[in-house]
């Protein structure tokens, strides 16, 4: 154990810094989903849920724009970001493939994100109560704040971006999260402001999971590395 010059043990400091590191990743995830909330608050209070002066030149763009060749994507990513194959096949398949490579913390990690964000969104659509735009191409349930399907996809995005360390995977996980928010307002699903509520809502809920078991996930992947480094030697 060694002493740094103001004379606190080395430990001493290392411990002071994983609290600052699990406080403001907290403080940023709150603030985050604040922010998300407000949206809401503002939509509601503003007009009763009528859609806010971006929402409608967003929608007027769509519109204009639909045609075959982008509702086919379009619907693609309708049927991916949801239902079962978005609420269940997808989250439970990257769970099973993270439980197989023997990363239990971040299998646990993902899994709690996933349904937290999840339950959030219906809180929100139940204590909002916002309709979807008319030229709506889907079906979908009542409650259009915030975006489940945008949620869902930036969850997921976030969280493996945080397990697997890697930047390519920030880099697919931003355009995913970027051509879902295209495609629920393509659809009519959603308002732009929905989508927006929706992209906040998933970036605090894995930031907020992530703060309380971030050394544990730190100390399971350098496990894995040096096991992996051990097998190449």
């Amino acid at each position: 154990m060694t002493t740094d010059p103001s004379g606190e043990t080395t430990q001493s400091v290392d411990q002071k810094t994983r609290r600052v590191q699990r406080f403001w990743p907290l403080v940023s995830g709150f603030a985050v989903l604040v922010v998300a909330v407000l949206i809401g608050a503002v939509v509601m209070l503003r007009g009763a849920g009528n859609p806010l002066g971006l929402d409608t030149e967003w929608m007027d763009e769509i519109l204009e724009h639909r045609s075959p060749f982008w509702e086919i994507p379009s619907l693609a990513m309708n049927y991916l970001g949801g239902g079962v194959i978005g609420v269940f096949i997808v989250p439970i398949a990257v769970i099973v493939a993270l439980c197989l490579f023997r990363r239990f913390w971040a299998a646990l990690y993902f899994a709690a994100a996933t349904i937290l964000s999840a339950g959030l969104v219906q809180l929100l659509k139940g204590i909002f109560g916002r309709a979807r735009p008319e030229e709506i191409l889907v079906h979908a349930d009542f409650g259009s704040f915030p975006s489940g399907h945008v949620a869902n996809a930036t969850t997921m995005a976030v969280v493996l971006a945080i397990i697997l360390r890697r930047s390519w995977i920030w880099v697919v996980g931003i355009v995913y999260v970027i051509l879902m928010m295209l495609s629920r307002t393509y659809l009519g699903a959603h308002w732009l402001s929905d989508t927006v509520g929706g992209l906040l809502l998933g970036v605090g809920v894995a930031v907020i999971v992530w703060a309380p078991i971030a050394n544990r996930l730190y100390r399971e992947n350098e496990r894995r590395h040096s096991s992996v480094v051990a097998r190449g030697r």
